[in-house]
């Protein structure tokens, strides 16, 4: 069995690491940290639009490639890889739920996104922070979302609200009134925002009924898709420490000949395969439209607790030169540690997954 990439998707992997590479460079990013707040490079998420990866996993007849999951996971990995302040899995993964899930009219806003004129974002959380009622022909959203990805950025806002009778999706524009954004700090920079909801009205049409399942199918491509940044983050910080012990020298010898750096970092690549590997596994079941609970918990875990390891390692192996600002590595540090916090912590992911074994019948 071949377990590679195919070579559309090689070829796609190229096309974005060129672009990001180029782009989300150590000095850009610095010049981008500079002015303070939240960091986003618009100008390189309307770049990767102009390449057409923004569409590749929207449907053909709103202007996208038609491609699956994994494509978009191709995607991740280099973004993670770069640590590029771009809106990928807010954008991407939400827009490829909706081409999935939802009705035409909710999904008529993937040509913006194909274009790069739309951001997308979902504000997860509790679905009972928001309550929907319905009040003539329009809806009424009161409450409120915490540290929403982009959420003062995005164009729409997906958010999921709880009704008498179930769960709704709301898909929130820009600017609507009722709505108030305060801008929340994040580990690593990325934009993040505070919604509150006060009487908020929307049409009928912009409010997705029975929306249980396209709310947990959303959690779980955002849950993957963050498992495949993790894995792109810590595969180029092991790569920038391999580089490092390679060249540095102590007691006239390169650290990488010393037999306690050579085990942390071969205990950090395992790790680091680990990452990668129930990642794509992840994103695979999920691009093939298979059962995927499993394998996401465990994607999720080996990112929490496999990243940290890894990345304290690389900081470790590093030395002081690990924490230096001007030094690109604490960068993926802070990325891994935004990773684990959004994903939640491990030893959940561990009960979840005791609690599936426990269901299943031996």
């Amino acid at each position: 069995m071949d377990f590679s990439f195919s070579e559309d998707q090689i070829a796609l992997q190229a096309l974005a690491h060129q672009i990001l590479t180029e782009q989300a460079t150590h000095e850009r990013l610095k010049s981008l940290e500079a002015a303070g707040g939240s960091v986003y490079d618009e100008a390189l998420w309307k770049q990767l639009a102009g390449a057409g990866l923004t569409g590749i996993a929207v449907p053909e007849e709103y202007g996208g490639a038609g491609l699956g999951f994994l494509d978009l996971a191709v995607i991740f990995d280099e973004v993670g890889r770069t640590v590029a302040p771009v809106p990928a899995v807010a954008t991407l993964a939400t827009a490829y739920v909706l081409a999935t899930s939802a009705p035409d009219s909710v999904a008529a806003l993937l040509a913006g996104v194909a274009a790069g004129d739309v951001v997308l974002t979902t504000a997860f959380g509790e679905v009972a922070d928001v309550t929907a009622r319905k009040e003539g022909e329009d809806w009424i959203l009161d409450g409120e979302k915490d540290f929403v990805p982009y959420g003062g950025v995005a164009d729409v806002v997906v958010v999921p609200a709880s009704t008498e009778t179930g769960v709704v999706l709301a898909l929130l524009p820009k600017d609507t009134d009722g709505v108030s954004v305060t801008e929340q700090h994040t580990t690593n920079h990325a934009p993040q925002a505070g919604l509150a909801f006060t009487g908020v009205r929307l049409p009928s049409n912009a409010v997705v009924t029975d929306a249980g399942e396209i709310v947990a199918d959303l959690e779980r491509h955002h849950t993957a898709a963050l498992s495949v940044v993790a894995a792109g983050v810590c595969t180029a910080a092991l790569a920038m420490t391999a580089k490092h012990t390679s060249e540095r020298e102590q007691f006239d010898k390169k650290i990488a000949s010393f037999q306690a750096v050579g085990q942390r970092a071969a205990d950090a690549y395992i790790d680091t395969e680990m990452i990668r590997l129930t990642a794509v596994q992840a994103a695979w079941r999920l691009s093939e439209g298979w059962p995927a609970e499993e394998e996401i918990a465990i994607a999720k875990f080996w990112a929490g607790d496999g990243g940290t390891r890894v990345l304290h390692a690389c900081q470790h192996l590093h030395g002081g030169l690990g924490v230096d600002l001007d030094y690109p590595l604490h960068r993926y540090f802070i990325w891994g540690k935004q990773i684990e916090h959004e994903l939640g912590t491990p030893h959940r992911q561990l009960l979840k997954l005791g609690a599936m074994l426990a269901s299943t019948p031996a």
